[in-house]
């Protein structure tokens, strides 16, 4: 998996050509011990690791490669409020309480990422401007009201509304049959985001190593060896954010989870960006397969879209987009593109993320599309945990995704199979 996501092509994404610098970090050598070992350099871990070390403890971070190039900083930066499950969703599985309770834990997020950004001054583009649910056919917008309306009524929450067709061709320069505007959203720039968190944690004293891939983690009496390629960690409790790259830390816990591939594109700046979108939202649409968009401070479409189903990258990432980007915009048509490249976002079973713990290791990852503010929170809740207040953990243990079908051999291509099945109904929809 490694090799594969080395592949993605991370170094030609705009955010890394739009980078600040990170903090000054080197591989891990020879046997230290932490009260905390951290798997993993994106928000997860740095999130937990910050959180961990402000409560007092000894925290060593481990990352394979440097610190943001995985997920983190590959995304779409969309800051969507709440879970990929729905509120509608989350009342029929767990009732109106526990639903109430699994959505306002995950809209704190939001709060979350908002005060870290504003508090220690972290430079990513931050921009409060909402999240738009673009819906591609009017039966979307019928469920878009009654999930507003389940909002409103059971969670208490009231920065969603509904807009018609009229109103979202006030928004975006594409017909769209009625949209969700949830004002609690926005989008940052997350490369730099996680860029910053790894500043604040250096400063709260957190040992970040980078080029130190985590080769094994193992139990030991009460506690965890960490061992890496040029050093060992022992520690009494183990964080594994590694999210599409864990697969080969620990097999039993990725089971949980499943990499797929996307890719985005960032035009050259826009002559007229107000024209593609008008008030600076993050917008995704209703597909299965998500298209989704925004805005760079400097004027670009930034364009993610389209299913691939083999962990091949395309010869062209650029190309491979631009079908996508033309068919939502195609007064956008043979725009220049001047970055594109490819990022893992894991899904889970239900959507939901698999976050938990099992003696002294903890893990938290499947966001399913919505990790850009979820993998704060989760690292916090991971930190709070370990300090002994396991509220929002267990909250989410709780409700744990069921493995992926298949074992090693079959989770892969019964997965393809599933999302062919659902870009295919996409399609015949007339979503495509």
């Amino acid at each position: 998996m490694t090799g594969f996501n080395d592949s993605l092509g991370m170094a030609a994404s705009y955010y890394a050509a739009t980078a600040v610098s990170a903090p000054p970090t080197g591989p891990l050598a020879g046997k230290v011990e932490a009260d905390v070992v951290v798997v993993g350099g994106g928000c997860t871990g740095l999130a937990a690791a910050l959180a961990s070390a402000r409560k007092g403890r000894s925290v060593i971070l481990l990352e394979g490669g440097g610190i943001g190039w995985g997920a983190s900083g590959r995304n779409g930066g969309q800051m969507i409020p709440g879970l990929r499950m729905g509120a509608c969703d989350l009342v029929r599985h767990y009732g109106k309480g526990k639903a109430r309770d699994l959505f306002q834990l995950a809209v704190s997020a939001r709060d979350r990422v908002v005060d870290l950004v504003q508090s220690e001054e972290i430079a990513c583009d931050m921009r409060l401007t909402g999240h738009l649910s673009a819906a591609i056919k009017s039966g979307d917008v019928a469920d878009m009201k009654a999930e507003v309306e389940c909002l409103e009524s059971v969670m208490g929450y009231s920065e969603a509304r509904v807009l018609d067709a009229d109103g979202m061709r006030d928004e975006v320069g594409h017909s769209y049959a009625g949209g969700l505007l949830d004002m609690g959203g926005g989008h940052l720039h997350p490369l730099n985001y996680t860029i910053g968190l790894a500043h604040v944690a250096a400063r709260a004293g957190v040992r970040l190593f980078t080029d130190s891939a985590a080769l094994s983690v193992e139990r030991v009496g009460t506690g965890v060896i960490v061992r890496t390629g040029s050093g060992d960690v022992r520690t009494g409790s183990c964080v594994l954010a590694g999210d599409a790259l864990l697969g080969a830390v620990d097999r039993t816990i990725a089971k949980h989870i499943m990499p797929v591939a996307n890719y985005i594109a960032a035009t050259r700046p826009l002559d007229a960006p107000e024209e593609i979108i008008r008030h600076d939202r993050a917008i995704s649409d209703s597909r299965f397969v998500v298209n989704y968009f925004r805005l760079s401070t400097d004027g670009r479409l930034i364009f993610g879209g389209g299913e691939r189903y083999t962990t091949q990258p395309p010869a062209d990432m650029a190309a491979f987009v631009r079908p996508f980007m033309e068919r939502t915009f195609p007064q956008l048509a043979g725009i220049r593109i001047d970055h594109a490249w490819g990022g893992l976002v894991t899904v889970t079973r239900t959507r939901l993320p698999h976050i938990g713990r099992d003696g002294p290791i903890y893990w938290a990852h499947g966001y399913s599309g919505m990790g850009t503010i979820l993998s704060t929170l989760s690292g916090e809740l991971i930190a709070d945990a370990i300090a002994g207040d396991t509220r929002g953990l267990d909250l989410f243990a709780s409700i744990s995704p069921p493995p992926f079908p298949g074992g090693t051999a079959l989770r892969k291509p019964l997965h393809t199979l599933a999302m062919l099945w659902y870009a295919g109904r996409d399609r015949i929809a007339g979503r495509a």
